[in-house]
């Protein structure tokens, strides 16, 4: 190689540092700003309004249920409330286990407007084939007294009363009579405004 290619080689190499140095000198461009997110902003306010309603909204509906599903309950069983079922379950009861072969198409009616639902009709169906033929034949009467009541549960709609029940029954086999005491879980139903039986079972 001669004296003139090693000179121009070595120009060429100082041209290539100068170029490399110059770039590393020159600072990048800045990237060009990026447009602000209006649409999110407009969101962000958006946002805490419907929250606030979401809120008050929840709160009203919270406190619309503590008043029809707890307030309006309580009030309607209260200890009044309470009463009028215990005195409905105690005179169906009587009404229910009493009865005389001189009087029973009465008695069986005051019964059977003290029932409701399926137990009225299991009733109304025993009485007319079974209670009735062995009371006119027997001369049965039964005469029921509650001597214990207390609610057990109670809601707008139903409830469950526990009655200690005693039956005295006399007949032509047994003049002198029979005693019998007995535990009844009684179910009450509200029809119309008035606490009828809707199921009678022994405890």
């Amino acid at each position: 190689m001669t004296d003139n290619d090693n000179s121009q080689a070595d120009d060429n190499s100082q041209a290539d540092v100068d170029e490399t140095e110059q770039s590393a000198a020159e600072p990048a461009e800045p990237a060009e700003p990026a447009e602000p997110a209006r649409p999110a902003r407009r969101a962000r306010r958006w946002i805490v309004p419907v929250a606030a309603v979401a809120v008050v909204l929840a709160a009203a509906s919270a406190a619309g249920w503590l008043y029809f599903f707890q307030y309006r309950v309580d009030e309607q069983t209260d200890a009044d409330a309470s009463r009028v079922a215990l005195d409905a379950a105690r005179d169906g009861t009587v009404a229910l286990l009493s009865y005389a072969p001189e009087t029973l198409d009465a008695d069986f009616a005051t019964a059977k407007s003290r029932l409701t639902g399926d137990f009225l009709d299991y009733y109304t169906d025993f009485t007319e084939k079974v209670v009735a033929p062995a009371a006119k034949q027997k001369s049965v009467k039964t005469e029921a007294t509650v001597a214990q009541a207390a609610m057990s549960e109670i809601t707008p709609e139903s409830a469950v009363a526990l009655l200690f029940v005693n039956q005295a029954t006399t007949s032509t086999e047994n003049p002198d009579g029979a005693f019998a005491s007995s535990s009844i879980k009684v179910g009450m139903t509200k029809v119309d405004g008035t606490w009828l039986i809707s199921s009678f079972d022994p405890v």
